[in-house]
């Protein structure tokens, strides 16, 4: 069976919270930062409670890795225009709550923001997108470093960049679903539910055993299958929305095309001097508005 393997959002919900399932979340995360990432914690996090209007569009997960940094992991089902904006709050959040009142600012840890977005987030080619906070000279275009002094405080291999929260943005649907390195075949299972045999990213082997849709149990198989009822449901629903907002667009342009001719057809007829009631009647504007067109001639 194909797509035999539970959703990533699902798996994040309901199962990678267990200490002994990190090696999954681990495995992605080294993946995608290129660097052995290993989970000292899972935290409390705003997806942890589940409300009406998010129980099924988003998850997310607070993690803290063994350098004490944070990485937030969040997946976005549905379009969300101010996402990039909620990226921002999300990081902003996790600053402020994880830092104690009176702490000096030396304290506060790196924060990473990782995005999983199943809608085409911004304008782009790529589907994977990394940002980070640089500094460049205006006037020599120099690139700022930290002084001397600074790299003794917080570290020798630190630049200003290290310091600011970084942002990753995988938009899945834009994967063509050419595996070309390990961290497409994470992506390449996020879109499809699969994990292919000849697949090597670390975790994959792991989530191919655990993640299985018939190691739940019954119950949970009813709400797994609930869950993505859901997601059709909302996904036609958006669909739908767009359609109509289209077609209604499409009449307003054909309305003003119709409104436009009818002008230019009431000039004419005033030309040939047919009256006011004639015109109206010939091309149903009303009376006032071809009056209106007289008076501007």
């Amino acid at each position: 069976m194909k797509n035999d393997l539970i959703r990533f959002d699902w798996a994040m919900k309901r199962l990678l919270r267990n200490k002994a399932d990190y090696v999954i979340l681990e495995g992605f995360l080294s993946e995608l930062m290129q660097e052995d990432i290993t989970i000292d914690s899972i935290l409390e996090s705003e997806g942890n409670q589940e409300t009406a209007s998010d129980k099924f569009n988003r998850v997310d997960i607070l993690v803290k890795n063994q350098k004490g940094e944070y990485v937030i992991i969040e997946v976005q089902n549905q379009l969300e225009y101010n996402y990039f904006q909620r990226m921002l709050y999300g990081t902003s959040k996790v600053l402020t709550e994880y830092i104690s009142v009176g702490e000096a600012y030396h304290h506060v840890k790196k924060i990473y923001s990782v995005n999983i977005v199943y809608f085409d987030l911004g304008q782009g080619a790529d589907y994977v997108y990394h940002g980070k906070t640089n500094f460049k000279g205006i006037y020599q275009n120099d690139a700022l470093e930290l002084s001397g002094k600074q790299k003794v405080f917080l570290g020798e291999e630190k630049t200003p960049s290290d310091l600011f929260p970084e942002y990753y943005i995988i938009k899945v649907n834009q994967f063509d679903d050419v595996a070309r390195n390990t961290l497409d075949e994470w992506i390449y299972y996020f879109k499809n539910n699969e994990i292919k045999d000849n697949f090597k990213a670390k975790g994959l082997e792991q989530a191919k055993e655990i993640l299985k849709v018939d190691k739940m149990s019954k119950s949970e198989q009813v709400s797994y299958k609930k869950h993505i009822v859901n997601l059709m449901e909302e996904a036609s629903r958006e669909r739908t929305l767009e359609m109509d907002a289209i077609i209604k667009e499409r009449e307003i342009g054909q309305e003003i095309g119709e409104k436009k001719k009818a002008i230019e057809t009431s000039k004419n007829l005033l030309k040939l001097n047919l009256t006011i009631e004639q015109i109206a009647e010939s091309t149903g504007l009303s009376i006032e508005e071809v009056k209106e067109i007289a008076d501007t001639m």
